[in-house]
């Protein structure tokens, strides 16, 4: 059975993560996805990090379920290529800076003089206004700017930290993704299309506001600096390993002082409510780290565990995916790839009783399906390879 968005085509003018993370989600939820490079300039990710058979490991976990085409469009011919295959979409995705489209001639006005329901969604950096909409940007800097550095240091006293992560990238793409989702909806209702933009910079603010702002939400009332919370870094040392344990509610921590026999500290009246325990969480955290200090953590896992008090082990990556509840939920899958081999992913998390997502086919080589789409639009042979020839178009293999 398809997917949930069998039937939808989205082209994909987008690089490096954030982009191609979104659309492969909408690829792995069944929609068409052609992913449009320029012949000689691809995308940066097919050269990033490690490795296999000409595929990076950057490119092939974020472009699976995609095919290839690739296109000049800066060339008059390339550029009428593009249109018809806008022609043929739902959806056109691009993370270009902003001014780079429209000096492309392929903006948002562009592309629905040909197709009027088009969806088109423009990612940026910084959004399109303002006195650093023009200006370069990735992932760090976006956690610099944002103050999320500042809540992974621990508190706007420590030193600022990054995470280790690339998370704005990532949750922009998960963001493009459910604002497409969306658009489409709205479109089967209205029968319209629409230009939707999403910044990197918003979809970091947004995601931070519902649990790390309560400093500047009371208007009025704003605090300047903000302390640390405790569920700002819950890693202990046992006398074997690191584990994690958080308390919140009052029965939790009451079960976690009984579990380490320490049963004097429910009468400190720092601790006797969520909020007296926030606003002491260093000392509490370090009369917790006193304790757990002192046995295995296979032990203290079994006895938490016991308690009711939520615990885990900390895991290396290596560890990870061959966890029991992670084998369990079957979220890292091993796959084949024509070219590159075996893969190990972790497939779509979302599960779909009705219409379950698929891991169709790997990430492509760069201009891999050029011939069977040049052949969809309606190309002859003899022109497919003009195009070739002329440098318009490249294709894999040719």
């Amino acid at each position: 059975m398809p997917g949930p968005l069998d039937g939808v085509r989205v082209i994909d003018f987008t690089t490096m993560i954030a982009g191609p993370y979104g659309t492969m989600l909408l690829g792995d939820q069944g929609a068409d996805v052609i992913k449009v490079e320029a012949p000689i300039n691809s995308d940066h990710a097919r050269r990033a990090g490690y490795a296999q058979r000409h595929f990076s490991a950057a490119f092939v976990n974020n472009n699976r379920n995609k095919r290839s085409i690739a296109i000049d469009v800066k060339a008059s011919r390339g550029r009428e290529l593009l249109l018809k295959l806008v022609e043929t979409a739902d959806v056109f995705v691009q993370n270009f800076r902003p001014g780079v489209m429209q000096r492309l001639q392929i903006d948002y006005d562009d592309l629905r003089a040909v197709n009027p329901k088009l969806i088109y969604l423009s990612m940026s950096g910084w959004g399109e206004k303002g006195p650093w909409a023009h200006k370069p940007v990735y992932d760090p800097i976006i956690q610099a700017l944002s103050g999320l550095t500042s809540v992974q240091g621990g508190s706007d006293d420590a030193r600022p930290r990054l995470i280790r992560t690339i998370l704005p990238d990532k949750l922009t793409g998960i963001t493009a993704a459910q604002a497409v989702s969306s658009a489409l909806y709205a479109r089967e209702r209205t029968g319209k299309g629409q230009h939707v933009r999403l910044s990197m910079l918003d979809a970091i603010v947004a995601f931070m506001w519902s649990s790390d702002m309560g400093s500047q939400t009371f208007v009025g009332r704003e605090v300047d600096v903000a302390a640390a919370a405790t569920f700002i870094d819950l890693i202990y040392e046992t006398s074997t390993d690191y584990i994690s344990v958080s308390v919140m509610t009052n029965t939790q921590w009451t079960g976690f002082c009984r579990a380490v026999a320490k049963t004097e500290w429910l009468e400190d009246e720092r601790f006797k409510t969520p909020a007296g325990r926030d606003m002491f969480a260093n000392e509490r955290l370090e009369l917790m780290q006193s304790v757990l200090v002192t046995r295995a953590a296979a032990d203290w896992l079994e006895i938490l565990e016991e308690a009711g008090v939520p615990c885990s082990p900390v895991l290396k990556r290596h560890e990870m995916v061959r966890h029991p509840q992670v084998e369990a939920s079957g979220i890292v899958v091993e796959v084949e790839h024509e070219h590159a081999g075996t893969l190990r992913q972790a497939r779509n998390a979302a599960r779909f009783e009705q219409t379950p997502t698929e891991m169709r086919h790997g990430a492509p080589h760069l201009g891999e399906h050029t011939r069977a789409l040049l052949r969809e639009l309606g190309y002859a042979i003899d022109t497919q390879n003009e195009l070739v020839n002329a440098g318009v178009v490249a294709s894999f293999g040719d």
